[in-house]
């Protein structure tokens, strides 16, 4: 019998607490035991084990990641929903950048982390509806690059620069949307 207050979605919840707090190191069982105050064993009645965890974490974040796109995209689609899509993208990752670190590359491989990387899917398919075929994978494709890499870089404080990292973003957006 489950543990009165225990669920996989509080597992999920305490995993993110020790992603935040750790600054990002790999989730554990244990970790995630000792938040909840339990055994590690007592984490199987709820979830299959670590990876099926970290799967649903994964799951998690996406979702969160694919709820401040969708925002942000609204309605819009083209160059419109191209522009929120990398700017929110970019400050999703800035601001919880452990959780950002968690998200796996390729949401595949449980069926919650699938279906989430779908919804992030359809969003980011508005930004280049204009668009069929290779086309639109490679534009795709093009916008995930240049949010995640300058947003990874940013996080790491790698813009050492003294120029205002909004406005070299900014410019970038320009240049990789147009007009």
């Amino acid at each position: 019998m489950p543990r009165a207050g225990l669920s996989p979605a509080l597992l999920v919840d305490l995993a993110l607490a020790e992603l935040d707090d750790t600054g990002g190191a790999p989730l554990s069982l244990g970790a995630v035991a000792a938040r909840a105050g339990v055994k590690p064993p007592s984490l199987y009645k709820h979830v299959a084990g670590l990876p099926e965890l970290e799967a649903l974490v994964g799951a998690r974040i996406t979702d969160d990641l694919g709820a401040a796109i969708g925002e942000a995209v609204g309605e819009s689609t083209g160059a419109d929903a191209a522009r929120a899509f990398l700017h929110a993208y970019r400050s999703f990752a800035v601001r919880h950048p452990a959780r950002y670190r968690a998200l796996p590359a390729r949401p595949v491989g449980h069926p919650a982390l699938e279906a989430a990387g779908a919804r992030v899917m359809a969003i980011a398919e508005r930004a280049v509806d204009h668009l069929d075929g290779d086309d639109a994978v490679h534009a795709l494709r093009g916008l995930r690059a240049v949010a995640h890499g300058f947003a990874t870089l940013e996080a790491a404080g790698g813009f050492g620069l003294p120029a205002e990292v909004d406005a070299s973003f900014d410019r970038l957006v320009d240049r990789v949307v147009g007009d």
